[in-house]
């Protein structure tokens, strides 16, 4: 189905070649899409590229800590169109008045500083974004890790809160030029199969081998003409997945039309590589070839055929149960094995969703393989969620609503919930089948530290209806006979967001009032770089990967993303419940120490590294988590700020799973430190490593950093890592944070 290429390829005559013809490679990379765009938003200076972005866009979980930040940064208005959509705690179903308080802070916010408000249950934030706000040629920003609007020639970036606030305070977005891969497509895709078959494929492909990663995709070849618009938007915003930075598409008469379609005509432009254009490496994907496909838990890079699980069914659910024992270090059981009933995999639940899931296409071609079919009254059950509620109307309008309640299906709101955690949770040991984004441990809103845990798989809509017209036992779609849905005028009707969307930019009233419910807090003071760092080890985790809902666990805990002491109670919660226990205790030492006090332990330290007491007034001591690679998947800076809310001031590893989870830690203050990936780190929690002259370091740009570790009273010395700070990254860190850096620029002014 996919072939990898690691080896650098010309773009000539609608081809990829490996010929130059003369061009130098970074000539060439200049002739592609994304260079194109990417230096038509670059500000210029000495250290990469320095971005700045046609529109922002963030969601309810993530805008109220954004906008806290920058209003205590100095924000006047909103420089550029900063949407703040509200689809993530739309239900408003945990803590009270907590998510209303929140929404209305979110339009009080675009009214004081200019920005676009879109109501509750109203669109999800990456549809609103293709429907409104993209546009070919342009850069979008967004607070949630799925901004990825490449189909429609738009480049879409998904960053933590931070590097919104940069933007909105009219700062740079600083990225080293990334690399560029060519995804060439060719063939058609078989009936049955669609756009998340070969979105899973292609993170089989490329994730675990980290091809792609902080690299941008870029789609071209005589297949895309033969992807309807949803297709293509169904694979893009699943790029994420593969750990790519961002990715971009040729647009065509399709993109043309979908921009006519929507009312944006001049939003159009034709787009597509120069001749010569050079890539770093090459994906060729041939899209005949595909097959339906899952992604096992816990990842949906974890993908296989359908037809080859079904053959491998006992082993595979095997090793699925033995990967929750790992993940979970034995604590928590998942029994799948027994859902195998005469052969077959007896599945329990399906949703059709959101950002990837929900599009027109999907949920019309679902309902075409039910047709006349019912879901019927066992256990399985099928949910749908529209991305919009344009998208909603025109479902309703073409009758497909209409045949797939018949079915059985239950329709819902306008909602992010089934993909992280806050909707549709299944039953204890349930095998949920989904057309979302992720399936990462506890993102179907189980909680294992109180002995609960679900599975999800990924797989395609067309399969997860081919599954419910079986009674939910596991079917690929194209192993069953069904009429294709006639081809319709697609059509857009705005109306509900003219009536409700309040369209605020260029309009900042400052005399407007922030709304501040009881939960919406003002984030701690956070202590500036000391000169020397006694860290102790809160948490160690081995595993592979580490992902950001291990590290500040989503659903329930998203209704407390506006009040970050309360948020970080949560932290590491469902993976290492003693971590916040921990951080407290560390808080203490630190406590006491600054209060010229320092405990017995900390003296202990201190004496086995041979320090005089005097030195222990310039030494500040915080905790830091290890981990072998984290940091994957969601965007949201939550969960490197509640390590430092906690008192962090460190993360140590061997590698960072996304630039976007590193730069998150370095724009909350905390030491981004890399140990080589051959050094053994036997240490514990209750450890320490003692890193004297950091601040020296840090000024100086130092890439190593010499440091002793304590452990049970021995001490040895370690080397960390500083790779590639910039000089503003160098100076976030030694002043705190990136709130205390905005501080420091604006005392004098």
């Amino acid at each position: 189905m996919i072939r990898l290429h690691d080896k650098g390829v010309y773009w000539y005559s609608g081809a990829p070649s490996e010929d130059g013809r003369g061009v130098a490679p970074e000539e060439g990379r200049g002739r592609t899409m994304a260079y194109g765009i990417l230096s038509a938003h670059d500000q210029g200076g000495d250290e990469g590229l320095r971005i700045k972005f046609d529109s922002l866009i963030s969601h309810d979980i993530t805008y109220v800590g954004i906008i806290q930040t920058a209003k205590g940064s100095g924000l006047k208005k909103f420089p550029v169109p900063y949407v703040m959509t509200n689809c993530h705690n739309s239900l408003c179903a945990v803590g009270g008045t907590i998510n209303a308080d929140d929404h209305a802070f979110g339009l009080s916010a675009a009214k004081k500083y200019g920005g676009i408000f879109v109501p509750p249950s109203m669109a999800v934030i990456h549809q609103y974004a293709r429907e409104e706000m993209a546009g070919c040629g342009r850069m979008i920003l967004g607070s949630d890790s799925h901004t990825r609007y490449g189909a429609l020639g738009t480049m879409g970036v998904g960053e933590g809160g931070p590097e919104i606030v940069k933007q909105l305070l009219s700062a740079t977005y600083d990225i080293a030029a990334p690399q560029v891969v060519l995804v060439y497509l060719t063939g058609e895709p078989r009936q049955g199969v669609g756009p998340q078959d070969v979105a899973i494929a292609l993170c089989g492909a490329v994730y675990k081998n980290g091809f792609v990663k902080n690299k941008v995709l870029e789609f071209a070849g005589p297949g895309v003409a033969k992807l309807p618009m949803d297709f293509r938007i169904g694979i893009d915003v699943m790029t994420t997945e593969t750990a790519c930075l961002s990715s971009i598409w040729e647009t065509d008469s399709m993109v043309e039309e979908y921009y006519d379609v929507h009312g944006r005509s001049g939003d159009y432009r034709r787009l597509e590589p120069r001749e010569g254009a050079y890539y770093d490496s090459l994906i060729e994907i041939d899209l005949s070839t595909v097959e339906p496909m899952i992604a096992m838990p816990f990842h949906p890079s974890e993908a296989y055929t359908i037809h080859e699980l079904q053959a491998n069914l006992g082993d595979i659910l095997r090793e699925t149960e033995k990967s929750a024992l790992d993940k979970f270090n034995g604590k928590v059981k998942l029994d799948l094995v027994s859902k195998i009933v005469n052969g077959q995999l007896q599945c329990d639940q399906g949703v059709i969703a959101g950002c990837s899931g929900g599009m027109y296409d999907n949920i019309a071609e679902a309902a075409a393989i039910l047709e006349s079919g019912s879901i019927g009254s066992g256990y399985f059950g099928l949910t749908v969620y529209p991305p919009s509620i344009p998208v909603a109307m025109e479902l309703m309008e073409n009758g497909v609503t209409m045949s797939l309640t018949r079915a059985g299906a239950i329709f819902k709101p306008s909602f992010c919930g089934p993909c992280f955690g806050a909707g549709d949770v299944p039953a204890n040991d349930g095998f949920s089948i989904r057309h979302v984004t992720r399936n990462f441990p506890n993102r179907e809103g189980s909680k294992p530290a109180d002995g609960q845990l679900a599975a999800v798989a990924l797989m395609d809509a067309r399969s997860i209806a081919a599954t419910a017209r079986n009674g939910g036992v596991l079917t690929a779609a194209t192993d069953v006979d069904y009429m294709p849905p006639e081809p319709v005028q697609r059509r857009y009707d705005r109306s509900a967001y003219e009536k409700r969307v309040y369209q605020g930019f260029g309009k900042a009233d400052p005399s407007v009032e922030l709304r501040l419910g009881p939960n919406i807090t003002e984030w701690p003071e956070i202590p500036s770089l000391s000169e020397d760092l006694l860290i102790e080890l809160a948490s160690v985790i081995r595993d592979p990967v580490t992902t950001t809902d291990e590290l500040i666990p989503s659903g329930d805990t998203s209704s407390y993303r506006s009040n970050p002491l309360k948020l970080a109670t949560f932290a590491l919660s469902r993976r290492d419940p003693q971590y916040v226990g921990r951080t407290e205790k560390i808080r203490g030492e630190e406590a006491k120490r600054a209060a010229g006090e320092p405990s017995e332990d900390i003296l202990k330290v201190w004496n086995a590294l041979g320090r005089d007491s005097e030195e222990l007034k310039n030494c500040s001591i915080g905790s830091a988590i290890f981990a072998n690679k984290p940091g994957d998947g969601s965007a949201r800076e939550q969960a490197a700020s509640c390590q430092r809310v906690l008192g962090g001031c460190a993360n140590i590893c061997y590698e960072y799973a996304t630039k976007r989870y590193r730069s998150n830690c370095i724009n909350w203050g905390m030491l981004p430190f890399n140990i080589d990936e051959d050094t053994d780190f036997p240490y514990e929690p209750g450890d320490f490593i003692f890193v004297p002259g950091i601040r020296k370091a840090v000024l100086a740009d130092a890439a190593d950093v010499p440091a002793k570790a304590v452990s049970g009273g021995k001490v040895t010395d370690i080397t960390l890592h500083l790779p590639a700070l910039t000089e503003k990254e160098r100076e976030i860190i030694l002043e705190g944070c990136l709130m205390n850096w905005y501080a420091s620029q604006n005392k004098d002014k």
